[in-house]
């Protein structure tokens, strides 16, 4: 079953239950899926949709960062509910141990030993993570290993 028909399905589960914050976030969710396809102008694979899915995610973890640090505990309560509902369409996330063995292999692969390698690293480790890993720790585990 593809995102985009779970999420359907998943609409009409939370209609039935008047899950008004679910219901939101899932229609987020498509909407910003249909925008992308009309963009391409095609259908989206599999990995594209993972792309967006991680940026609708990605944005609502910056977000709640900054609520977070002005003291807006209202907004990041309900921003920490969006990520929760997201986190649910993510394929399963990788540990730290699982992420610094993916990096320590790339990082002998690409025979770099210094930081300013650091953008031939994240660009081979990136397509091997995607989805399964957030990027502040794999910048973070790479910085280490590089340095």
């Amino acid at each position: 079953m593809s995102l985009l028909e779970r999420l359907t399905d998943d609409m009409k589960q939370a209609m039935r239950d008047k899950d008004k914050e679910k219901l939101s976030v899932i229609r987020m969710v498509k909407a910003a899926l249909q925008n992308e396809a009309i963009k391409l102008g095609h259908d989206l694979s599999d990995e594209e949709e993972l792309t967006v899915l991680n940026r609708e995610l990605k944005q609502r973890k910056d977000s709640l960062l900054e609520f977070e640090n002005a003291g807006r505990s209202d907004l990041a309560d309900k921003l920490k509910a969006e990520i929760e509902i997201l986190m649910i369409y993510m394929p399963e996330q990788l540990t730290e141990e699982e992420v610094e063995e993916i990096v320590k292999q790339t990082i002998s692969e690409t025979k770099a030993s210094t930081k300013a390698e650091m953008g031939k690293v994240m660009g081979a480790i990136m397509p091997k993570v995607k989805g399964k890993a957030d990027g502040t720790l794999v910048n973070r585990l790479v910085l280490k290993h590089l340095s």
